[in-house]
Formats: structure tokens, sequence, C-alpha cells
């Protein structure tokens, strides 16, 4: 928009009448963003030729005094339209009387949005003024036809703005039926259903949130100012203000642009104005359409009839009636195979018990040492057969345990899907109420907030 375009050479021709000027602009502002009038002391700067603000002071004296503006303005006008027309909109606005505004001045103000260029600053405090009210229900239509101009829906991502409106989402919704079994609700056929119901009730809550804001704190009628009391500097809330600084020369280099899609993904995140909000959902309308319908059509699928779940690391298929038996028995070889340790014959025991006896027998015809040796040797094998044994038995529990535990959560796998059954008509019934109130609000646009 050239809003912030270096000022004319006859200020440097002049430095004593630009630095008049810019002390009144300054003192102009300050007294517009605290009571809304312009200084008690008469404009007290001289005019510079070919430059466009002092005239537009001039007018914005004249039009909050009540008096005729009409050679100033068309001075001005003559020497830079758009930049007087922004000047005066902002100024206006943030003196709380936006009212007074001429229709055509905010359409040259505003000039002309794009998808491919950035949003300019002049722009972009003017989108803000008009959604805070600062322009009545006029400026606010405004800004919504030149949004609406240019179509946004059909070159969006509907999962940008999903994401924007609802951010952080889980990627796992566990539904009460599957409480006791959370790794079924990963399964796609169950998964489904369950994200889409709970995606479309949270994009519900947040349309309601936005269309149902209350703006006691942003009374259209209040001015926009620099309420904080500090320095304009950030591109904000304060942003008219700062522009307005811009324009007369007083503020530092311009923050950076953004793009259209860029303010209005911000706009609609929580904790956003919740001016903008409104606005943004309106252009997010259409997406959001789309959007409820698919998820009211995911949400009512039908639940499937059988199901192969994971248990136990063991796929189970499982029917309406029970577990199905070949895939129960293929898992319960699979706990025998993998819970029985193979072990090889205790050919030691098998030694010892054999030398031992031969021990034994050796005492008789000799020394008695050898009956000794010969029944430690049998011992020792007696204990490493004990042994073997307490392992094999621990073996047969831990098989007969998970067997049994198999078992159990398969018939539990089966009820929770009775269960999931069940609950997916209340589910489709509560995601058909939820799309047909989210297009209700998202209908009542952003008058509504």
């Amino acid at each position: 928009m050239g809003e912030f375009s270096a000022l004319s050479t006859d200020l440097t021709a002049s430095p004593p009448a630009a630095t008049e000027l810019h002390r009144y602009a300054e003192a102009l502002l300050a007294h517009l963003a605290a009571n809304g009038t312009a200084p008690p002391a008469a404009p007290g700067f001289r005019d510079i030729p070919g430059y466009w603000l002092p005239p537009a002071i001039e007018a914005l004296v004249a039009i909050i005094a009540g008096d005729d503006p009409l050679e100033p303005l068309s001075k001005a006008a003559g020497r830079d339209q758009q930049q007087t027309a922004l000047f005066l909109c902002l100024a206006l606005a943030v003196s709380g009387q936006g009212s007074r505004i001429h229709a055509s001045w905010l359409g040259t103000a505003f000039g002309e949005l794009s998808l491919d260029r950035p949003v300019s600053h002049g722009q972009r405090s003017l989108w803000l003024a008009a959604a805070r009210g600062a322009y009545g229900p006029a400026g606010k239509i405004f800004v919504l036809r030149k949004l609406d101009a240019l179509a946004v829906q059909e070159h969006a991502d509907p999962e940008q703005w999903v994401h924007a409106l609802v951010p952080g989402e889980p990627s796992v919704v566990v539904p009460p039926s599957l409480a006791d079994f959370p790794e079924m609700a990963e399964i796609p056929e169950l998964a489904i259903p369950s994200v889409a119901a709970a995606r479309l009730a949270r994009l519900r809550g947040r349309c309601a949130e936005i269309t149902s804001a209350r703006q006691a704190d942003h009374d259209s009628s209040a001015p926009l100012d620099n309420s904080s009391g500090r320095p304009t500097t950030a591109w904000a809330e304060d942003e008219p203000l700062a522009v307005l600084r811009s324009l007369i020369g007083l503020g530092g280099p311009a923050g950076p642009m953004a793009s259209l899609n860029s303010y209005l993904l911000d706009d609609l995140r929580p904790g956003a104005d919740p001016h903008l909000a409104a606005i943004a959902l309106h252009v997010a309308a259409p997406i959001l359409r789309g959007v409820a319908e698919e998820l009211e059509a995911d949400s009512g699928l039908a639940p499937p009839a059988t199901l192969t779940v994971p248990l136990l690391g063991h796929r189970i298929h499982l029917r309406p009636e029970g577990p199905d038996e070949a895939s129960l028995a293929a898992a319960e070889h699979a706990i025998v195979t993998e819970g029985v340790v193979p072990r090889p014959r205790p050919w030691a025991a098998m030694v010892l018990i054999v030398a031992g006896v031969a021990c034994l027998i050796g005492a008789v015809f000799a020394s008695r040492l050898l009956a000794g040796a010969g029944v430690a040797m049998i011992g020792l094998a007696g204990w490493q057969l004990w042994q073997r044994r307490k392992l094999a038995e621990a073996d047969a529990r831990y098989v007969a345990a998970q067997v049994s535990e198999l078992k159990e959560l398969a018939e539990g796998a089966v009820w929770a899907l009775h269960a999931y059954a069940r609950e997916a008509d209340a589910r489709a019934k509560q995601a058909a109420d939820d799309a047909t109130e989210l297009t209700r609000l998202i209908r009542r646009g952003p008058r509504a907030a």
C-alpha cells in the first residue's frame, strides 16, 4: 500500500516546518488516544508544498471540532489520496469517532487484498479497527466482503484450519467401552469413529466459544487506544496507533508483514481477539461445513461384527459369540512353545548316579571312603533332578497362567466390542447434533459475537 514510504523531499528542504508538523502531530495522537480530542492549542505548523500530512491534520481537527473539512481535505487528497484516507480512518478510530468517516475513505485506505501478497500493516490495522466495531456494522461488513471476494476456502487446506481452531488434539481417543482395552482404541475400525466424534465435539465447542464471547471489555464505543500507557512499538493490539505514528514519521521500521492465511489462522487460535476470531470464523465457515460433514459420516460408521485384536502379543479373532477357537488354539500353542524352555536330557545327573552306584559297590571290596563319595554323588544328582523338576513346574504354571489370562482377556474383549457397538448409536446421534449445532453457529456469523 505504500503507507510507510519515505516522506516528501520537501521535508528536508524545510526542517523547521517538519519539526513543527511532527511536534503537533505527536501531540494530536496523544490527545486522540487519551480522550478523543485535539490539543487545545491551534495548529502551529506551516503547510509543506506537495506533502499530504499538513492539510490532512487540518481536516482531522476540523472534523473533530464539527467544522467543514472540505478545503484541507481536498488539498490532502490531491497530494496523496490513499495516505490521507488511511490517516483519517485510523485517527478517528483511535479517538472513538470512527462513525464520522466517509464511506469512500475506508475503500480508498484499505486498497485490495490478495492471497499472493502480504497484508500491509495499514490493512491489518483497519481490519482490527473494523472488527472491533470502530466503524459500526458497515465497517465490519466492508472487511467481510473484502475477505469473501477472495474465496479463501477454495485455496485452503482444511486440516490447517481445524488444527488452528482446536490445536493439540489427542492422537487416540479411548471411549468408555474400551477403557479396559485401550490398545483396541488404536485399531482403525474402532479409532476412526471415536476420533471423528471427539474432533467434531471440540470444533463445536470452539465455535460456540467464539460466537458467544462476551464483548463487555471490548465495547465498540470505547476508543482503540494504547491503554497500557507504554510506547506503541508492537504490531499487536495497539496496531492502529502504531500505524498512525509511522504515517506521521515518528515510528521505527515497520515490522514484518504476514500473509492473509497466516492472519486468519492466528485469529482462529484459542486466546485470539474474539472480534478477529469471529471474522476469521466467518471466512472458515465453508471449510468447517465440509469438515463437519466428513466427521459426522466417520462418526456414524458401523462397528465391525468381527475383529482381530492383539492380546498378550497374540492376534485373536473375535466374533459376536466369542473368541475364534482356531486363533485361540494357535495362540495357546505359541504360549506353550515360548513358555516351556527346551532342556537336554540330564546327562550330568545320570553320570553322577552311575558313578555313585559304582563307588558304593567298590566300597564293599575296598575303602569305606568310596561309599561316602558315592553317597555324595548320588545326592548331587538327586538335587539336580529336583531343580530340573522345579523349573518344569514353573514353566507349566507360567503357561497355565498365560493361557488363562489370554482366555479371560479374549472374553472381556468380546464384551467390550458389544459395549462399543451399543455406544455407536449414541455416538452417531451426538455427532449429528454436534454437526447441526456447528452449522448453526457458523451460519450466525460474526455479528453473533
